[in-house]
């Protein structure tokens, strides 16, 4: 398994002749639309950075899409548009298909929380996932994180646009996967609490995790306030660096 990181928590997983492109945010700097925050943080039309050049040879090689939701930062116009002229088969939460037909995309597959289903000769169930701290969960809507086991491949968690929760707890502890994805941008609005882990809970979130952790949502929107820096010092100072994988934009790694 190759897993690319492209920008914020758009990834590809390339596996055999499959190549799945998760929460594509496509278009360029400052096109996916206003600031998230207007005092909070620095005012900033997103995504606050390009794409890698390498990007789009990968992306051009999709043959399905994982949703996690549908907030413009992990699904944007440029990303609707390539989906649709391509009819790519997408995959996401029986809540988003709705929507997502609306929009003219392909939803092949949908998927339920705790619900194990057959995805591309292996399995997926959708696992429950918090965006916020408190009231501002409600607004933000439905996400969902995945747990993908592929035939002859580590078993995976995109665990999305989460807080710490009993549910994440659970997979990470019960399930096991052998690599555990986590949004790790802190993102705050400019009221309420954060939208995302705080740091205390991405390092609960890396030290219950049985196997190799990748770090993403960082550095991409302008309301993600923790940088890959301010991750590594941290996961430093708890002795666990090795475990923790925190990809630049374009980087690649091999599983």
């Amino acid at each position: 398994m190759k897993i690319h990181h492209l920008r914020n928590a758009t990834m590809v997983i390339e596996t055999g002749n499959k190549v799945i492109l998760v929460d594509p945010m496509l278009g360029k700097k400052g096109t996916a639309g206003p600031t998230f925050t207007l005092f909070r943080f620095k005012t900033q039309r997103n995504p606050i950075v390009d794409l890698p050049s390498n990007a789009m040879n990968i992306v051009e090689k999709t043959t399905h899409c994982l949703i996690t939701h549908l907030h413009p930062d992990h699904l944007d116009k440029e990303a609707e548009d390539f989906l649709r002229l391509k009819q790519i088969p997408v995959i996401c939460s029986v809540k988003d298909e709705s929507t997502l037909r609306k929009k003219g995309l392909y939803v092949s597959q949908t998927v339920e929380y705790w619900k194990e289903s057959i995805f591309l000769g292996g399995k997926i169930q959708g696992i429950p996932a918090v965006h916020g701290y408190g009231f501002v969960a409600k607004p933000m809507g439905n996400v969902m994180g995945f747990y993908i086991e592929l035939p002859n491949e580590k078993s995976m968690y995109l665990s999305a646009d989460t807080i710490y929760t009993e549910d994440v707890h659970k997979v990470l502890t019960q399930l096991k996967p052998e690599i555990a994805v986590v949004a790790c941008g802190t993102a705050q609005l400019d009221i309420f609490q954060p939208l995302l882990m705080r740091m205390d809970d991405i390092l609960k979130f890396v030290k219950n995790a049985p196997n190799q952790v990748i770090a993403n949502h960082l550095e991409a929107v302008n309301h993600c306030p923790t940088t890959r820096q301010q991750l590594k010092v941290e996961v430093s100072k708890i002795g666990l660096s090795n475990k923790v994988f925190i990809p630049n934009d374009g980087e690649s790694k091999v599983f």
